[in-house]
């Protein structure tokens, strides 16, 4: 079985697909020669596909075809992506205080949510007594 994403003209997945080895496994063992065109006799020839490798991907996904990877599309304006773990990261750390408060018996859970308006994280404590 192999996986397949159909792409926009922005490389925006807009589909995914799972194809039988039967379909798409030629004589060298290559999913790709035969499950490109497998997809697009299936669901048009003016579609552009490409083979999922990995960890996969899902529907609104970026595909960057240079270094054959998809990752998410940016959660906020001020996120950069780091093109080494492909992930966004906030253009300030958030603090590391996040989850429960240290006591024996814990009265309270802190999280932070990112305020694009500020650009900062904005402290959120959640009282669970």
């Amino acid at each position: 079985m192999a996986h397949f994403a159909q792409l926009d003209e922005n490389s925006i997945i807009t589909n995914v697909i799972v194809v039988s080895n039967d379909d798409c496994l030629d004589s060298d063992g290559s999913q790709s020669k035969k499950g490109i065109p497998f997809c697009q006799n299936l669901l048009g020839a003016d579609t552009n596909w490409v083979r999922v490798k990995g960890d996969g991907a899902s529907i609104g996904m970026k595909y960057d075809s240079t270094n054959d990877v998809f990752y998410a599309q940016s959660p906020y304006a001020s996120w950069t992506l780091n093109t080494s773990t492909w992930e966004w990261e906030a253009p300030v750390a958030m603090p590391d205080d996040e989850g429960f408060d240290k006591d024996e018996e814990p009265t309270e859970y802190v999280r932070y949510d990112w305020d694009e308006d500020t650009v900062s994280w904005d402290r959120k404590e959640i009282d669970i007594t």
